[in-house]
């Protein structure tokens, strides 16, 4: 499947992917932990690939790192739907609940475990990543980008 759709809650917000994600965790950083109260499934693709219609309202912070990490949800039902780093503009996350069909992709690996609560259910086929994972595989420019935009 190459192409998904998906929308916020109230439907005021929808998005085509016309490519495959890079990836696919689940980011228990804490900056994830508010956004979803418990560990997000995110899904990291290239920017040029996701076409977004409605409007969004946006949420900026500074992460560890320095980084600025911009946040973007539906501004009627409050739904969180994709996060960018400053430091690589041209990879957006997609929060997989969103899709119109979240089974259709499934996470690699659980990261920032060191961060999950006690009583959090950690998938144990998964890998489990104390904090942020490296890159996937061939892809060396993407060392600075968590699915979960901790950064």
């Amino acid at each position: 499947m190459t192409e998904r759709n998906g929308h916020c809650l109230c439907r005021a917000v929808s998005f085509r992917l016309t490519a495959e994600p890079i990836t696919t965790r689940v980011c228990w950083c804490r900056h994830c932990q508010h956004l979803a109260a418990n560990g997000s499934v995110n899904a990291l693709v290239p920017t040029d690939t996701l076409e977004i219609s409605g409007e969004l309202s946006e949420f900026t912070s500074t992460a560890d790192s320095g980084n600025q990490i911009s946040r973007r949800f539906c501004p009627r039902c409050g739904s969180h739907l994709f996060g960018n780093s400053s430091a690589r503009p041209e990879f957006t996350v997609i929060r997989v609940g969103n899709f119109d069909d979240p089974s259709s992709v499934h996470p690699v690996m659980n990261i920032w475990a060191a961060s999950a609560p006690n009583w959090a259910c950690l998938d144990a086929a998964l890998e489990r990543v104390e904090e942020q994972a490296s890159p996937p595989p061939g892809d060396a420019a993407q060392a600075d980008i968590p699915p979960g935009t901790r950064r």
